[in-house]
């Protein structure tokens, strides 16, 4: 049948988008398979056990939210020994004991003196299942707050001691086979993770540490996930070598493993990431970064030599893997296959899905398979993106017409798009809209240069490689040079509306909870990232005509592109004042917009009602200002100044 991009009908529906889950931290076990579930239906994050003998269940009562706000993004809300559970409750951020899966919680710290001051993540147990040694963070009245490492019994019997402080930032506290030794790393503003860490080791005392020793990391090099071997060598990875690459130490000395132009370590976005697990046969499995694709992959230290294991599922947003004997998890999907908890038996080489994030099932045929591009930069580079053609079996579009495209812009800013299934990619290519989700300058997975391409030049390097994206699929003949869009969440949001604002390409955009004003994001975004920005655009307060000159709002009364905006209400990181600054801009320039803020959402939305009304908005404005007809019925949104 014919009919125009945009306005295909499609069997990718708004529901599978809005309910897919989301999943965190797998865990595996002699008794079975534990795992985070992030549940649109109520916005909670449920911890789910699966026995090797039954089906999945809850394994916290329904009032619990295994989630912290630890740096506000969280990451590592629950850790384990044997059977026995523990976990940060989201309502409160005390952290909770379960002697079992289903079994009733019962608070292990103390009532804060202000709600949610005290909040906790990233936790080890020592061997004898005694004592806990996590992260902490203090809130206070006035000030940053104060990260630390903190020990506690087990059994709630004594409130936690601190036992390293003086860092304003740490994480991987992890514990020796034998409990005589512990690690963990450290950073200090103005530094991200991903700039400069430091590892540590020191002796445990039983309830305390020795004098910590330094091992590896400093200013300009990065260590992520110090691990144990079962004989009780020390691994971590490093990026020394320009590559996130995993060395052992041993009496004082640091050896490279096996050296390869890939990628162990992820930015540190959450706690408690994982990409590389022991096998008892002396291989090291790993998920290896190389841009597009995160393969499940087999080290021999013995002969440095990297196997991929045969696992289609082989895009991994985030390190999440995890081994017990010859059993392997972790969360990976592929581009047909929806993000799964995916189990691998490496001595059989059976794998199995144990949960999948949809369980919509959607024709092959309707499934946009992404295209990996490279295309030149302003710097010279080759930029990197993944491009999704409009794909339907039932329809084809006029003679001569060409197909609206979407640039999606990820945020971090130093994150990364990955070759995975995504619903919302889908419902956008399956009813006419070319979709290409951009790896600019600044990403992960391709080294440490491509990273420091974007140092001290958000917003130039982002925005010129979206419009580098764009302009080369174009030139090529896969898109209406007059019908592209641009959208991104965060750090992406920031960069939508930066080329909205400082650029003449893009005929519309959405920006979700994105930065407009660089100076009053820097005084009220949280702690974590309070010094990013010094690194993306410079120190302060030598570099604020940078944040001027580069700020949105500075220009917003430039802009005059019909943008949508979309913002939760309880966001953290980024505060709705940031959006209400172009919303009063684009009334007074009278440009077409949309503002749709959401209560009780935060930096990401998470309820299935806001999920599904944020993506249809966006396609409806879309639709409006690009001149298409979706098939869909949507109910329609507020467009000021049409």
């Amino acid at each position: 049948m014919q009919a125009p991009y945009g306005s295909w009908r499609s069997p990718v529906s708004i529901a599978g988008v809005s309910a897919t889950l989301g999943f965190e931290q797998p865990e595996v076990s002699a008794e079975g398979a534990y795992w985070l579930e992030l549940r649109p239906s109520d916005g909670r994050t449920v911890l789910v056990f699966k026995p090797w003998d039954g089906d999945p269940a809850d394994a916290v009562p329904a009032g619990f939210n295994v989630r912290t706000s630890v740096h506000e993004y969280g990451g590592g809300a629950y850790w384990r020994h044997g059977e026995t559970l523990f976990f940060t409750n989201f309502d409160d951020q005390r952290l909770y004991r379960a002697d079992r899966a289903g079994a009733e919680p019962r608070a292990l710290t103390p009532e804060p003196p202000a709600p949610k001051s005290l909040r906790y993540a990233d936790g080890d147990v020592t061997p004898d299942g005694a004592t806990i040694v996590c992260v902490r963070e203090r809130h206070r009245d006035e000030g940053e707050p104060v990260n630390e490492l903190v020990a506690l019994a087990t059994d709630g019997s004594a409130e936690p001691v601190v036992v390293a402080s003086g860092h304003d930032f740490f994480s991987f506290p992890r514990f020796s086979p034998d409990g005589s030794r512990l690690v963990w790393t450290s950073w200090d503003h103005p530094r991200m993770p991903f700039v400069g860490t430091d590892l540590w080791i020191a002796d445990w005392t039983g309830d305390g540490v020795g004098e910590a020793r330094h091992v590896a990391g400093g200013e300009s090099e990065s260590i992520f996930q110090p691990a144990w071997s079962p004989d009780g060598v020390l691994h971590f990875v490093s990026d020394r070598s320009g590559w996130w690459n995993l060395y052992r130490e041993g009496g004082g000395d640091i050896s490279a493993i096996a050296p390869v132009e890939g990628e162990l370590g992820w930015m540190q976005w959450l706690f408690a990431w994982s990409s590389y697990a022991f096998l008892p046969d002396g291989r090291i499995a790993c998920l290896l970064n190389r841009g597009g694709r995160q393969p499940l992959t087999l080290l021999d230290p013995a002969t440095g030599e990297y196997t991929e294991a045969g696992v289609t599922l082989d895009a991994a947003r985030s390190p999440t893997l995890r081994a017990h004997e010859n059993r392997l998890i972790w969360i990976a999907g592929n581009a047909r296959e929806p993000t799964s908890i995916v189990l691998h038996d490496v001595a059989s080489g059976q794998t199995e899905v144990l949960a999948r994030s949809t369980e919509e099932q959607i024709d092959p045929e309707y499934v946009s398979v992404p295209e990996a591009i490279e295309y030149p930069t302003d710097d010279g580079v080759p930029g990197h993106a993944l491009y999704y053609a409009p794909t339907n079996p039932d329809f084809e579009a006029p003679e001569g017409e060409l197909q609206p495209l979407v640039v999606t812009v990820h945020g971090g800013p130093t994150a990364q798009s990955i070759g995975s299934f995504s619903p919302s990619t889908q419902y956008l290519t399956s009813r006419g809209i070319a979709v290409v989700d951009v790896n600019y300058g600044g990403s992960t997975g391709y080294g440490r240069a491509y990273v420091e391409r974007l140092r001290e030049r958000w917003g130039i390097v982002d925005s010129a490689d979206s419009i580098a994206a764009a302009r080369f699929l174009v030139d090529r003949g896969d898109a209406d040079p007059d019908r592209i869009a641009i959208t991104g969440g965060s750090a992406g949001g920031y960069t939508t509306l930066y080329a909205l604002t400082f650029e003449d390409f893009f005929a519309t955009g959405a920006s979700f909870f994105g930065v407009t004003d660089l100076l009053e994001f820097n005084k009220t975004t949280h702690k974590f990232e309070s010094r990013y920005d010094q690194w993306l655009l410079g120190p302060l307060p030598q570099a604020e005509e940078t944040y001027r000159e580069r700020s949105p709002a500075t220009y917003a009364d430039r802009l005059r592109t019909p943008v949508i905006l979309l913002q939760g209400l309880d966001d953290k990181v980024v505060p709705p004042s940031q959006s209400e600054i172009m919303v009063d801009a684009l009334r007074r320039n009278r440009v077409p917009f949309t503002y749709l803020a959401f209560e009780g959402e935060g930096h990401g939305f998470r309820k299935e009602e806001n999920i599904r009304r944020s993506i249809e908005a966006v396609l409806f404005f879309f639709a409006r200002v690009l001149g298409f007809e979706p098939a869909d019925e949507i109910e329609p949104v507020a467009i000021e100044n049409l």
